[in-house]
């Protein structure tokens, strides 16, 4: 399979400052990953619009103008360069379906987080269940559940499962943070995160796109466990920087960059640096770890952590050209 490879890179640039706060990103961000793009993206985008279209999620324009900003299929592509196409249209519809999800979250629980029980009370059920779903995106769920039992064996895909129910159970967490923002600290932002992030559940897709599966040794082993965990916080947390802006606008409070300017009492640059420093830590923990396994690892195992690896690069190759988080740009440094 062929990957189509960018002439981009990542990482300080000596000699020219920063301008702007997406510059002094690009500028300090440690991003060792080279940028890639799947071959098969132009299909997932155009299955992706017909999937959504199909359970009646991009009805309301606003939510089909969301989808356009955030262009789910070249998330996809950045972060699974190498998946086959029918591996990478389920991640493409799932990118798209839980950038759905989330905003209709925000959007309800923002003020009381009691009207999203009825919301997530319907994906556990679709998902611990098996129950019938009553709304749209409830049933579009439960197609994503099917395409992964397709497409995964039964344990990965009860893996799906149960990292699907935990960002599900982040979201509420989420909702009542949002009610007390000065409580919401670093370290209790980056315990919410871990669970709204949404990247765990694309990790079983990983699994599956490996020729083998995985032994339990291997899948459970603490340092596989240690790279999932770094891999998800560096993925989500950047495009936290990305989206600062865009969430100190909206009243956002589950934000790495936004969660250091409260506890800090910084301006939002300042922030961002302190957030890039412990970026840049995660990014590098994920790298030795990933090299001292290198050698007593299958070509399965080498391929997962590869795919964990993907989404770090992606969500930063992703966020800084995507128009979602593209008032990173009108923020000035100094």
């Amino acid at each position: 399979m062929s990957v189509e490879h960018e002439d981009v890179t990542a990482g300080p640039h000596a000699g020219n400052p920063a301008g702007n706060l997406k510059e002094l990103i690009e500028s300090e961000l440690y991003m060792p990953f080279p940028p890639l793009r799947n071959p098969h993206e132009s299909e997932a985008a155009a299955g992706v619009e017909e999937w959504l279209r199909s359970w009646g999620l991009t009805d309301d324009p606003a939510v089909a103008a969301m989808i356009a900003r955030t262009r789910p299929a070249e998330l996809a592509s950045y972060n699974s360069p190498t998946m086959d196409a029918g591996i990478l249209r389920i991640v493409a519809n799932q990118i798209a379906y839980q950038f759905v999800f989330d905003d209709r979250a925000e959007e309800i629980g923002r003020r009381r987080p009691s009207r999203l029980l009825p919301m997530l009370c319907e994906s556990i059920a679709v998902l611990r269940d098996g129950r019938p779903p009553t709304t749209p995106l409830g049933a579009a769920l439960a197609d994503l559940h099917r395409q992964v039992q397709e497409r995964c064996t039964p344990d990965q895909a009860a893996r799906w499962a149960w990292h699907g129910r935990e960002y599900v159970h982040g979201l509420l967490y989420e909702a009542v943070a949002q009610t007390d923002p000065p409580r919401v600290r670093v370290g209790l932002c980056g315990s919410i995160r871990s669970l709204t992030a949404g990247v765990e559940p694309f990790y079983p897709l990983c699994e599956a796109a490996q020729p083998h599966e995985l032994s339990p040794g291997e899948l459970w082993h603490p340092a596989m466990r240690r790279l999932r965990r770094l891999s998800a916080d560096a993925a989500v947390w950047i495009p936290d920087l990305f989206s600062a802006v865009k969430e100190q606008r909206e009243g956002g409070v589950i934000n790495l960059a936004l969660a250091y300017a409260r506890e800090h009492h910084c301006t939002l640059p300042q922030a961002v640096r302190l957030a890039i420093g412990r970026i840049n830590r995660t990014i590098r923990e994920f790298e030795r770890l990933s090299e001292q396994i290198r050698p007593r690892s299958s070509p399965a195992a080498l391929g997962y952590v590869d795919g964990m690896a993907g989404w770090i690069r992606g969500c930063y190759y992703w966020s800084r050209d995507v128009p979602r988080y593209a008032d990173t740009a009108t923020v000035p440094v100094g």
